[in-house]
């Protein structure tokens, strides 16, 4: 005669219980580690310019030919000085074709007016910020935010000597 045995397990209801606060865990996991989508694209499209600002600067010592870039709030152009002319023109080059913003992308830029830009005041292509064969570049800096409210900003910037700096949400002060 058997005396009440019991068999060990889970039921299905327990199971789904404990399938239901993972899969509540990890999707809070991943809003909170991965930040927002608008975020994320800020970062793309700062981390975008930021290399093709760099390319430009390494490009215009290799060719020792000045290139430089207009950034207006819908996007950027990249131009090159045309020693025959004395004019500036829209880069040729596959790489450093226009790129454009998104609406909700805020750009604020602090350009040094009296430093040299190889260029007339009724020149229409000129340039924000100069990338000189001699590897200097114009003082600048360029910020970035999602939003005209928000917090989280990235800045481009360079004193004219140094290399291009890219400044991302968190970084400390002190270390820069």
């Amino acid at each position: 005669m058997r005396l009440g045995t019991r068999q060990a397990g889970f039921t299905l209801l327990e199971i789904l219980v404990v399938l239901i606060i993972v899969g509540l865990l990890a999707s809070l996991a991943v809003f909170s580690f991965g930040g927002s989508s608008q975020q994320r694209e800020l970062k793309n499209e700062v981390r975008d310019l930021y290399l093709l600002m760099q390319t430009a600067s390494e490009q215009a010592i290799l060719n020792n030919r000045e290139l430089g870039v207009q950034v207006m709030e819908e996007g950027y152009q990249f131009v090159a000085y045309e020693d025959e002319s004395g004019d500036w023109a829209a880069s040729g080059e596959r790489l450093f074709r226009p790129g454009s913003f998104p609406e909700w992308l805020v750009v604020t830029k602090f350009i040094e007016s009296d430093s040299p830009r190889l260029a007339s005041t009724e020149d229409k292509l000129r340039p924000d910020v100069v990338f000189f064969s001699s590897g200097e570049t114009t003082p600048f800096e360029i910020e970035f935010t999602a939003g005209k409210n928000s917090d989280y900003l990235h800045i481009l910037a360079s004193d004219g000597v140094s290399e291009l700096e890219w400044r991302k949400p968190g970084d400390d002060e002190e270390d820069l």
